[in-house]
């Protein structure tokens, strides 16, 4: 009989700097990736998206958690269907689901 999984899904925001093939835009400075990752915890959830980044020649630099699926809902957060079946996949998969990049340019001056 099949053990249940005690992995959970973690959202991570992880700010990333520059690698020489990252595959950000040109002129970017970094940027911050929405993550799913499946973990027992949110520890190991970390070092499984770190790792993968890093195999992405991506420069990890910092990670926020913002919990499990119900933690995230017991705090009042909205979640789209879409957020809601990436959460899903990642688990099933036992990955890291990469859901949104944003790219990071330094200011030009002379704009606002």
């Amino acid at each position: 009989m099949k053990k249940p999984s005690k992995q959970q899904v973690y959202t991570l925001l992880v700010e990333v700097g520059r690698g020489t093939d990252d595959g950000l835009p040109k002129g970017a400075t970094g940027a911050a990736l929405m993550c799913y990752a499946s973990g027992v915890d949110e520890a190991e959830a970390v070092r499984e998206t770190v790792a993968i980044l890093k195999q992405a020649d991506l420069a990890p630099l910092d990670v926020s958690g913002y919990g499990t699926l119900k933690e995230r809902l017991a705090e009042g957060h909205d979640i789209s269907d879409d957020e809601r079946s990436l959460m899903q996949r990642a688990l099933d998969e036992n990955s890291v689901i990469v859901a949104q990049m944003t790219p990071f340019f330094d200011e030009v001056e002379g704009q606002d």
